[in-house]
């Protein structure tokens, strides 16, 4: 029988929003990087009835229950006394995590309790996994032809539990691997992009096609299964070709995470330094730039110049300028960047002006209306960008859709320098 696995998260302050449940998403990758399918994530509370029926459901629809959290010291940390109780086993001391925990608390400088022991108290039988970044051990029960992965809550804990413990026993029962490649695109949406790709991808069985929105992008994952990494990636590599060949002008990148990333990678690749000048977006595209570890080798500075006098006094846009065409137009715009260009000496100055809302607009000049300006010694263009779309958070949509189109002309820019 083919594994599936089930992952079942154990705390009442993840069921009442305490925390943000991250070890779901670090075991659903590492699943799939094993090839090992899983239909369901469950959370549930510190309830030990709770607990059992949980299990036994995922148990009834899989072979592999993966859990976090529940193996602490408190009186609610149950998940071991339940589990074993599940497959008919009894706790017994694990003298090697017993001395593992009282020198982990002294080196703390912490008082041990009787309770920190409960840790080290095991399944019998069981395969014991060292926690190396706390107190806790994580734990494996095979039993006809169930297993049962016991890992701890705390993510730092978790994490690399997961990774140099867990991922080698299945990657050992799997005998097949899952790879895939994340193919991002700017400038088309999920439903054009599918309704070109519909019939390929309904075709396709390996690899596969599926696309997925994100905010003013589309990503499209590209998955192979095969016996080895490599034969996975010669799978894949025609199938990315194709892509890259038909939607040459749309994808930015592949496995690069977001736009600025990509920006902040090429930019460090062909040496190039860039600048930005941002009116309505209030320096949004600077930050999202220096989100990005390393970006200092590539940013020199982001000014943000709601005013006229600053345009005028800063970025030296002419008083002419603003009087003939106003703040939001496409003479502004240019002038905006050859002016954070000039100040800054960067190779790149990149600009956004526009009418943010809600309020502001007028009938020649209406919310939504975005000038986005790019100025190099071998480059220079101005996008006008019509963003409004009556969302909830509109004005905030209309920044970050402005911010992404000045990264997109940002990157375009760079990949044209020779």
């Amino acid at each position: 029988m083919k594994d599936s696995a089930e992952i079942l998260c154990i705390g009442t302050e993840i069921l009442l929003g305490n925390i943000v449940n991250t070890n779901s998403q670090v075991i659903s990758k590492g699943l799939a990087d094993v090839g090992i399918d899983m239909y369901h994530h469950t959370v549930v509370g510190d309830n030990p009835q709770r607990l059992k029926e949980a299990l036994e459901i995922a148990f009834s629809r899989n072979n592999i229950v993966i859990t976090t959290g529940g193996l602490g010291p408190t009186y609610d940390d149950l998940t071991k006394e339940t589990i074993a109780k599940y497959f008919g086993l009894e706790l017994e001391m694990y003298e090697p995590a017993k001395e593992w925990i009282i020198s982990y608390i002294q080196k703390m400088h912490r008082v041990l309790t009787e309770n920190s022991l409960k840790q080290a108290m095991m399944p019998k039988g069981c395969y014991i996994m060292e926690n190396r970044n706390g107190t806790a051990p994580g734990a494996i029960i095979e039993k006809e032809g169930k297993t049962a992965i016991m890992l701890p809550g705390p993510p730092k804990e978790m994490g690399p539990m997961f990774q140099d413990q867990v991922i080698p026993y299945l990657e050992k029962r799997s005998g097949r691997v899952l790879r895939s490649h994340c193919i991002h695109f700017f400038g088309i949406g999920e439903s054009q992009l599918e309704h070109q790709l519909h019939e390929q991808m309904e075709q396709m069985t390996n690899p596969t096609l599926a696309p997925y929105a994100k905010e003013g992008e589309v990503m499209l994952r590209v998955t192979a299964s095969a016996a080895t990494p490599e034969e996975a990636e010669t799978l894949m590599e025609p199938v990315i070709q194709q892509l890259y060949q038909r939607y040459s002008d749309l994808i930015y990148g592949m496995d690069v995470g977001d736009l600025q990333t990509a920006v902040v990678k090429m930019a460090q690749q062909k040496g190039v330094r860039v600048a930005t000048a941002e009116s309505c977006t209030g320096g949004y595209v600077a930050k999202r730039i220096t989100d990005v570890p390393g970006s200092s080798a590539m940013f020199d500075c982001g000014v943000v110049s709601y005013s006229n006098q600053i345009k005028e006094r800063v970025l030296g846009v002419r008083h002419e300028t603003l009087e003939s065409f106003g703040a939001v137009s496409t003479q502004t715009a240019q002038e905006m960047a050859q002016g954070v260009r000039r100040v800054s000496g960067a190779d790149i100055g990149i600009s956004i002006t526009g009418v943010a809302g809600p309020d502001g607009g007028t009938p020649e000049k209406p919310v939504g209306l975005v000038y986005v300006g790019v100025d190099s010694d071998w480059h220079r263009e101005v996008l006008e960008l019509h963003l409004a779309r009556n969302f909830q958070n509109e004005r905030e949509n209309i920044r970050y859709l402005a911010s992404s189109n000045a990264l997109s002309l940002a990157l375009k820019t760079i990949l044209l320098k020779k």
